[in-house]
């Protein structure tokens, strides 16, 4: 199960109270002071982590708190701090603060590590306050509650290349013939029914991830359909790879007209994903009246639009080498999105 979004309540452990305490021990008259300091609570911290796919682990438990301290004791002994709580997420997930709204870390690299909820600091034992005056303090400090709040997690795949298009445009075969992924495959819109990362290689060890999202349809930005609960997942990638049925059924929308429709429904949800750089991609070759399809796109389009067939691989290889040239070109820092 694919799960990009997630709310979860965090807290850190509390620290352990002081302790008041004297030295009793015999031949000792008078002994001083010697309670000890309370252990600190254990933080709670979230690590990107490239073993994780997706929020699901996260969902099965709403509550990371971390371990309270120990509490101080006599004859100087500080008490335990507590243990922190490490939660392990997907590289590309966006933490918030859900009451505040502020957005506290973009986990794009992996291994970034953020504290979310610092542990509380443990109280002062009845030695700290023993001065010159005052030789036998009776007082001790109580531990600190530690941090707590909501996030909210949103997860947006880190891809190099992102593939758009209509339903039943042959995304998916593209896919998992241009890599070792293997997403379902089947002659009925919305096959596909969540993101799906595939990594292809070229020559010279050379490889890209490439990430397939469901199917757009007209009025996806306001919801249609699989709406845009998706579209977050391209907003990373440097390249958009736009797949169009060049030879289409009957009733259904034209090569151009297909073209046409994912372009305004990208660009109402985000002009900045809209004006990336796009290859597009005629599939179907395979198919009768495919080019003639592929000609009047290629009248369409600002750029060339290339022919290829996912289902006989013809093309592929040449399409793979454009997307090499294309993101050889393109900065290796990630894109900002759209902003929310």
């Amino acid at each position: 199960m694919f799960i990009d979004e997630s709310d979860m309540f965090v807290k850190g452990g509390s620290g352990g109270n002081g302790c008041v305490s004297f030295r009793r021990e015999k031949h000792v008259p008078r002994g001083g002071p010697n309670g000890g300091n309370g252990g600190n609570g254990g933080s709670v911290y979230i690590v990107a982590d490239e073993q994780v796919a997706t929020l699901l682990d996260v969902t099965q438990r709403a509550r990371y708190i971390g371990t309270n301290g120990k509490p101080g004791q006599g004859s100087n002994r500080h008490g335990k701090s507590g243990e922190d709580m490490v939660i392990h997420l997907p590289a590309g997930t966006i933490v918030r603060d859900r009451d505040r709204g502020n957005v506290l870390r973009d986990l794009t690299e992996v291994g970034v590590r953020l504290c979310v909820a610092r542990g509380g600091r443990g109280g002062h034992g009845n030695k700290h306050f023993a001065t010159s005056t005052d030789r036998a303090p009776r007082r001790a400090e109580e531990g600190q509650d530690g941090e707590a709040r909501w996030l909210r997690l949103e997860l947006k795949l880190i891809a190099d290349v992102g593939l758009v298009g209509l339903p039943n445009g042959g995304k998916s075969t593209l896919l998992s013939h241009m890599s070792r992924a293997h997403p379902k495959v089947a002659a009925y819109p919305f096959t596909t029914l969540s993101p799906q990362l595939g990594i292809v290689e070229g020559a010279d060890f050379g490889r890209f991830v490439m990430a397939d999202i469901p199917g757009l349809i007209e009025g996806a930005h306001r919801g249609v359909g699989l709406g845009d609960e998706f579209l977050r997942h391209i907003e990373r990638t440097r390249l958009i790879l736009h797949v169009v049925d060049a030879a289409p059924l009957e009733g259904a929308p034209t090569a151009v007209q297909a073209y046409r429709i994912v372009r305004r429904e990208m660009a109402a949800y985000s002009p900045a994903l809209a004006a990336r750089p796009e290859i597009v991609v005629a599939n179907k070759m395979d198919l009768t009246d495919a080019a003639s399809g592929l000609k009047r796109l290629r009248r369409a389009v600002k750029g060339e639009a290339l022919g290829v067939s996912a289902v006989t691989g013809a093309g592929l290889e040449d399409l793979k080498r454009r997307i090499f040239a294309e993101l050889s070109r393109l900065p290796k820092k990630d894109l900002p999105g759209k902003q929310s």
